[in-house]
């Protein structure tokens, strides 16, 4: 980066679709004593999503609906050196800007992410915890869940994220990794544990596998997204699908 990076503005994008239940409680994490902007890019709620941002003095943009779709239209918008991408249900922890400064001040760094808690007592879910700690220091693979953050000069560097319509933060990655280190941030985010609850803690994570190895062996990102939906990937003859998507 040309400056400083203690001195780089923040642009904190959050993509969002009917979120009123969880959007204020995340907007409010999102204040700092230094330079941040905050940016909902709204997908089409119908709820008062979009009321609550901008009473809270967010800048809300309007795109098409799409997790990468909404933070690429974001990004555009944004207009600080650092980008954090953060979902709408997931609350940053306090000194998350200085922290963000210093990991991206390491040398080869050039993107990173936090530790991740889910916000649920469930003891299956701190050995989900476990495995999304192990998964992201060793194989330096978070996904958008940690709030992930790089430069606009990396993100545009690779391109932004793959219009995917699933694993578009699993490519982001991927096409980072190459050009330089992933640092992990020890001090964690904290994650609605809704979609765990919803289906439950083993269900959910089996089909977060599935769909990984579905992908890597080049099933196209429509298709596991229409199985995802349905739950559909009980016999399902993974390596019989050629990618038929070049993200």
């Amino acid at each position: 980066m040309s400056q400083n990076i203690d001195a780089a503005k923040i642009s904190i994008i959050i993509a969002a679709i009917n979120e009123a239940r969880n959007i204020k409680e995340t907007i409010a994490t999102t204040q700092s004593r230094l330079n941040i902007e905050v940016i909902l890019v709204d997908g089409g709620s119908q709820d008062n999503t979009v009321a609550i941002a901008q009473s809270l003095g967010v800048k809300v943009i309007s795109s098409s609906p799409g997790r990468a779709v909404q933070m690429n239209a974001g990004a555009v918008a944004s207009g600080g050196e650092i980008l954090l991408f953060l979902h709408a249900d997931t609350r940053l922890p306090t000194g998350f800007d200085e922290m963000i400064c210093t990991a991206l001040q390491q040398p080869g760094t050039v993107a990173g992410a936090f530790n991740l808690r889910i916000d649920a007592p469930l003891l299956s879910l701190r050995w989900v915890e476990l495995g999304v700690k192990w998964r992201s220091h060793f194989c330096q693979m978070p996904y958008g869940d940690q709030a992930i953050f790089l430069t606009k000069e990396s993100f545009q560097q690779i391109g932004g994220f793959p219009e995917l319509p699933i694993m578009e933060d699993f490519e982001l990655i991927r096409r980072l990794k190459p050009i330089g280190r992933i640092v992990i941030i020890p001090t964690p985010v904290l994650t609605s544990a809704r979609r765990w609850l919803q289906k439950g803690v083993f269900k959910t994570t089996l089909l977060n596998q599935l769909v990984i190895i579905a992908y890597l062996l080049g099933v196209s990102p429509e298709r596991i997204r229409s199985w995802y939906r349905r739950e559909k990937f009980k016999g399902i003859k993974l390596c019989s699908n050629p990618r038929n998507n070049n993200p």
